[in-house]
């Protein structure tokens, strides 16, 4: 059957159902019933029993008469009648004979059934509903405000819409009795419909809410515990649990539901095991009691000033205490300890070999630094080569230690030098006929200031008739 509701359109997945618990489908929906009846064949003659049973909002189940004989199967959305007028949208959660026991269970008249299925929900139904439930969270809000104007000491904790919008009931928490009739006033006239107060226990509060218990499961009053029984501190003292109300109490507030599972099966094992032990008299001493192991049968007694603890069975303390009301005592209660058998920790040994080091934690830092390490040796074997190929010089002259360990310095890339560019040689004309030419490449650069004081010279020095200048 496929899921009507959700995203998913071909069966309610885990993976893909965002419901949370209101697709069409039995798979996903808390306080859920199997139907063990359901592949079996009925007789010829069998007649249907015409009560189903209706799950809605927060595990509130429901019976109502299919007296039309609609065939209805689990998980089917049907509007049926309300309890105040109107319809109501909800999942069918069971049929057929089971309905039946269910009742008895429950202790419910087929007397007291009087509401009836009218018919599968239709698709006008269902958005009207979805948008009911939308309005659920604001809705819950809204009146959380309006109690904190009145100043009334009550929490409410959810809102249930009515599948046709017009009717929403509050569930709230409260120590006491509340007047909540300015509440209700001010609730018709903001929300403009008809409004009912439940007030529910701490206990109801968690089923409705959900979460998650210290055991890390779902907390087992939201997804099959039906029935609240009272749980007292005497279960846990029954179990040698430490009364520490923070370990002992769930998210509700009160004592954990789960302190009463184990306690018929601790409560059979304490018959055997005496009441009321204190101390034990002795030749040595008198011995104190200290632990009792309940379903081992031992029992753990210490002298004063002494820190050792002996086990004792029970037998034998209750022939000790015995002994003791005749007045008579035993030597020494360490000549008659129990033997306890130490446990050894076997190592488990892989049929795999860690070959590329998986199960390490710091296999990532040791990588670096063997990395590291061979960068090292790199340096230092190029450093030892750099210094065998330089020329040594005088082999008296030894350098000092210092020295010998630096590497000769490498001239840095923007220090090196730049290759010469090659100049054209120019050839100044002699001013005076016969005199050399001057190369301006060799040697350092003229100064001006020596340029002109040359030719200041020349035009002072007086020429022969013999020295012409040469034409061009």
């Amino acid at each position: 059957m496929g899921c009507g509701s959700c995203s998913t359109g071909g069966g309610c997945a885990p993976s893909g159902c965002k419901s949370n618990g209101s697709c069409l489908t039995g798979g996903c929906q808390k306080m859920e019933v199997h139907d063990w009846l359901s592949n079996l064949d009925m007789p010829a003659n069998y007649i249907p029993f015409q009560v189903v049973e209706v799950k809605f909002k927060g595990a509130r189940k429901e019976f109502f008469l299919n007296n039309d004989n609609i065939y209805l199967e689990i998980g089917e959305l049907v509007a049926v009648e309300g309890a105040t007028g109107g319809y109501d949208i909800g999942h069918i959660s069971l049929t057929g004979e089971l309905v039946r026991m269910q009742m008895k269970r429950r202790k419910t008249p087929l007397d007291q059934v009087t509401r009836k299925v009218y018919r599968k929900a239709t698709e006008a139904d269902v958005d009207k509903w979805k948008l009911a439930k939308d309005m659920e969270w604001e809705t819950m809000h809204k009146a959380r405000t309006l109690a904190l104007d009145l100043r009334l000491s009550m929490k409410i904790s959810d809102v249930d819409y009515q599948g046709d919008k017009t009717k929403a009931t509050f569930f709230y928490t409260a120590e006491g009795r509340v007047d909540f009739r300015e509440l209700i006033k001010k609730m018709a006239e903001t929300f403009r419909i008809r409004i009912e107060m439940r007030q529910i226990g701490m206990r109801q509060e968690a089923g409705r809410l959900g979460g998650i218990g210290s055991c890390g499961r779902e907390l087992c009053c939201s997804t099959w515990l039906t029935n609240f029984k009272t749980v007292s501190t005497a279960a846990a003292r029954y179990q040698n649990l430490s009364l520490n109300t923070l370990k002992l109490a769930g998210q509700c507030g009160k004592l954990k539901c789960c302190l009463n599972y184990e306690l018929d099966t601790y409560l059979d094992a304490l018959k055997d095991i005496p009441d009321r032990i204190e101390a034990l008299q002795t030749e040595v001493g008198v011995a104190r009691h200290q632990k009792t192991d309940i379903f081992k049968k031992l029992m753990w007694f210490s002298y004063a000033n002494q820190e050792d603890w002996i086990p004792l069975k029970v037998d034998r303390v209750k022939e000790i205490m015995a002994m003791n009301k005749k007045g008579e005592k035993p030597v020494n209660l360490k000549d008659e300890a129990v033997e306890l058998k130490t446990t050894t920790i076997v190592e488990k040994v892989h049929d795999y070999e860690n070959v590329v080091g998986q199960d390490s934690l710091t296999r990532l830092d040791d990588r670096n630094k063997n990395r590291n390490n061979n960068n090292r040796n790199r340096n230092n074997n190029n450093r030892n080569d750099r210094g065998r190929n330089q020329p040594q010089g005088n082999s008296q002259q030894h350098p000092r230690p210092a020295q010998q360990a630096k590497p000769a310095q490498q001239p840095r890339p923007a220090q090196q030098a730049k290759p010469v560019q090659q100049q054209k040689p120019q050839v100044q004309k002699p001013a005076v006929e016969g005199a050399a030419p001057v190369n301006t490449n060799n040697g350092p650069k003229p100064n001006r200031n020596n340029k002109n004081r040359n030719k200041n010279r020349n035009k002072n020095r007086p020429t022969d008739s013999s020295e012409k200048p040469k034409n061009d």
